[in-house]
């Protein structure tokens, strides 16, 4: 079983860890008490005490699933003999996350199991700060080809694959990797642009939803819990690259 993210409630069932961080705030309606009391003659209490209503925020909700025979089915073409990782050493996460149309969506991530409860902090940060997802689906709806996912500027973490152009390991066959809307923040080389189709995001000045810069809310989230950022690489920059190894 997972552990559970320091400030989290949850539910724990024989294979899951149920976790909601809801969020209250409380406002003052002093411009309607103003309203009223230019054409109506208040009394004494209402001339000294503002009335007050309550709000509930979203609420991020998080799950942590063990992997079992129906979800290994799901993995077939992300996962398979020979990985750097067994299934057991992994865990589905269901995440709620802000879209981009301002909706809230539950989506799915596969992370190895000794940074799940890591990863659920983070996106409870990315949620709480409104930083918006366009998708977060499994590598298989996109036959684990990590191309055609980042095209599609999907969220993901665990696929077994090598490092492009290489016979190395990814982090993300370890399910230690995050990639975070690909297509807003590329893979960048000298001229080289991956995908390619984000060729307009390799300009780090622009300021669009989505996208990552130094310092802000999904770098820090990140390096909270000790994962590096690519956008700080020496040569090439990842810029929807984060990973607990630095790599």
């Amino acid at each position: 079983m997972a552990l559970l993210a320091a400030g989290c409630t949850a539910l724990t069932g024989p294979t899951s860890t149920v976790m909601s961080l809801p969020v209250t705030v409380t406002m003052t309606a002093s411009t309607t008490a103003s309203s009223v009391a230019s054409t109506t003659t208040p009394s004494a209490a209402a001339s000294t005490t503002a009335p007050t209503t309550t709000t509930t925020l979203p609420t991020f909700q998080a799950e942590i699933l063990e992997i079992d025979e129906a979800t290994a089915a799901r993995m077939a073409l992300s996962w398979h003999e020979g990985c750097p990782v067994a299934l057991d050493e992994l865990r589905l996460l269901h995440l709620s996350f802000h879209d981009f149309s301002g909706g809230i969506q539950i989506g799915e991530l596969v992370v190895n199991a000794d940074v799940a409860n890591d990863a659920v902090a983070v996106f409870s940060v990315l949620f709480d700060a409104g930083f918006p997802i366009e998708r977060m689906e499994l590598m298989d709806v996109y036959q684990g080809d990590d191309e055609a996912s980042m095209r599609a500027n999907n969220t993901s973490a665990f696929n077994c694959r090598h490092i492009a152009g290489s016979a190395r390991w990814s982090e993300h066959a370890y399910g230690r990797a995050v990639d975070i809307n690909p297509l807003l923040n590329p893979w960048v080389l000298g001229t080289t642009i991956d995908p390619p189709e984000a060729a307009h995001y390799a300009d780090r000045t622009l300021e669009a939803p989505g996208m990552i810069h130094d310092g802000d809310v999904a770098v820090g989230a990140f390096a909270s819990i000790g994962w590096t950022w690519g956008g700080t690489w020496a040569s090439s920059k990842d810029y929807q690259h984060f990973s607990s190894t630095g790599r």
